[in-house]
């Protein structure tokens, strides 16, 4: 009974630091979400497919291995799917080996992506989400094996890429 009740303890006080604590930056931001994506979920639900949706929106996880862009290594910009802010370019992405598109670096002074910490699913994490329009892109880890240390690990689903124009 006593282990019972210390085991239901520590859940609620999980679950109550989890939710102060979500939506806190690990690292401040210096532009405001952009108003002009302040969508409503009918109007995501309009604008994008349902398997968008569940990432961008629902903060969903392709399944390793199996998004379009894990081993595309062509000359481009890496997008985000929920608005087209340019994010990652060509020469920041890596292979990881990990499932996902990896990237060590953003475009930019580190003002395309907003970091939050994530402490979901017993674990502490920094989840990473487009700073136009809030869609939720993957997490970043400092494990990454370029001179950056960083691994942006996004899903397929939460980019698009525009090839680079040839000459």
């Amino acid at each position: 009974m006593k282990l019972t009740l210390i085991t239901f303890a520590s859940l609620i006080l999980l679950s109550c630091s989890s939710q102060t604590t979500t939506n806190s930056p690990t690292k401040s931001t210096p532009k405001v979400m952009d108003t002009n994506y302040n969508k409503t979920d009918a109007e995501w639900k309009k604008t994008l497919t349902e398997e968008q949706y569940y990432v961008l929106r629902e903060k969903g996880t392709d399944r390793p291995f199996t998004g379009k862009y894990t081993m595309t290594f062509e000359k481009g910009i890496y997008k985000c799917a929920g608005c087209g802010y340019e994010l990652f370019k060509d020469d920041q992405k890596f292979e990881s080996h990990c499932g996902w598109p990896s990237f060590d670096s953003e475009i930019g002074n580190g003002d395309r992506i907003k970091k939050i910490k994530d402490v979901s699913l017993g674990m502490a994490r920094t989840e990473i989400v487009c700073a136009r329009c809030g869609s939720h892109l993957g997490h970043i880890f400092d494990d990454g094996p370029t001179k950056t240390g960083m691994r942006y690990c996004v899903n397929s689903t939460s980019i698009d890429f525009e090839p680079e124009k040839k000459k």
